[in-house]
């Protein structure tokens, strides 16, 4: 096992058996690309071998920081040496850097395929900070690659290679999800897409109570979605799109998530400003949460949901049949704003800029939506949500557990 800085190294043998080895040692320029030479030799008897794991396989040859770290642009680590220990099953690494690097890693066990490798893994990518969460799903000891690259970069380079000893393994069901970019929480990626100000910067949330609100400052110009996915998806009753809203406010957008049940969900939010038709991937967020919510959705969003749009009452995408409810929504530049439902219910806007009224809900398995016309020549309405009506109490329509 060989680590090496810029002026000395260390090499750790663990002879298989008891024995006579021979330790042969070869070394070149650090710039160079010839081949190595040969230097020196030792000879080392074993007399007791260490019977323990055996390593995971290296091909990278060094463990730890590689000598001219400093070249690749990074500062420090938080973890010194080559052998990281994770008591619970969990590791959180760092790397200062001298400017905004790209980052890939690579966990290795022998128990470890690929495809589960990546759902150990969340990494962020700040302006001058490389982070990477680790779980390690399996007892013994990983290797755990990083790779990174300037931004302008073609190629990423391998700069570091951590021996990582797992004590106690994490739960698989408790995992990251599948698909997470490298740009996991705040960072590079969320502020050149122009969001500022995040409400959470770290790419996990906690929630016990099933629901977070996540936010960031942006310019007019740009408009943010958001998508809610999970591995494994066992009693959601509504498609997992209906749990994340999206509202835009003057300066800020708020992505709010609300949970039907317990798990590991991934939040993608994609972004694209006036210039461009397509949205573009900007961040992923990472929430978990034990204690069984049991959320309802929000109601169906259609394309005229735009900035300056409020739903303030109510919150919930499912209504209970037979039923008085309070109806409270901004739209922005609508000339009527109405509700559709059993019957037609035309909203009143207060002084606030605030269309309300009391609407009932009728049967059900009907809809009732949310219409407007935005022009006082215009006779056609448009529809921006949808709410579903549904049979039995307020309680078994949704509450968080």
């Amino acid at each position: 096992m060989m680590t090496v800085s810029e002026n000395n190294m260390t090499i750790k043998v663990t002879p298989p058996t008891e024995g006579l080895f021979d330790l042969m040692i070869f070394a070149r320029h650090a710039d160079s690309q010839d081949p190595y030479n040969w230097v020196c030799s030792y000879q080392i008897q074993c007399v007791e071998p260490h019977n323990g794991e055996k390593l995971p396989e290296n091909p990278f040859h060094f463990w730890g920081l590689h000598q001219k770290v400093r070249d690749f642009g990074i500062e420090e680590s938080s973890h010194k040496g080559e052998l990281l220990v994770a008591p619970q099953g969990t590791l959180f690494l760092t790397l200062q850097t001298s400017q905004p690097l790209l980052a890939m890693y690579e966990l290795v066990n022998k128990d470890l395929d690929a495809a589960l490798s990546k759902k150990c893994l969340a990494s962020q990518a700040e302006e001058e900070k490389l982070s990477c969460h680790v779980l390690c799903p399996f007892q013994g000891y990983y290797r755990l690659s990083v790779f990174v690259k300037y931004l302008g970069g073609s190629t990423f380079r391998n700069a570091a290679n951590f021996l990582i000893r797992c004590l106690r393994p994490v739960n698989q069901n408790e995992l990251f999800p599948s698909g997470l970019s490298m740009h996991c929480g705040s960072g590079i990626s969320s502020h050149g897409h122009g969001l500022s100000n995040p409400s959470h910067s770290a790419p996990i949330i906690t929630t016990k109570l099933g629901k977070c609100n996540i936010t960031f400052h942006t310019p007019a110009s740009v408009e943010v979605t958001a998508s809610l996915s999970k591995d494994k998806v066992i009693s959601a009753r509504y498609p997992l799109d209906r749990y994340v809203l999206v509202t835009h406010l003057r300066t800020k957008v708020s992505v709010c998530v609300v949970l039907p049940e317990s798990g590991v969900y991934k939040v993608g939010l994609f972004g694209r400003s006036k210039d461009h038709k397509d949205f573009v991937h900007i961040c992923d967020y990472v929430i978990r949460c034990f204690s069984d919510p049991s959320w309802p959705p929000f109601p169906r969003v259609y394309s005229l949901w735009k900035r300056g749009c409020v739903l303030l009452e109510p919150r919930m995408g499912v209504l209970q049949e037979q039923s008085w409810v309070r109806f409270r929504v901004k739209v922005p530049k609508a000339y009527q704003a109405v509700v559709l439902g059993q019957e037609k219910t035309v909203l009143q806007q207060t002084s606030n800029v605030v269309w309300e009224g009391d609407v009932f809900t009728g049967a059900a398995g009907t809809q009732v939506k949310l219409a407007a016309k935005f022009s006082q020549h215009c006779s056609s309405l448009e529809v921006i949500l949808a709410f579903e009506v549904e049979g039995g109490s307020p309680a078994s329509l949704g509450c968080s557990g």
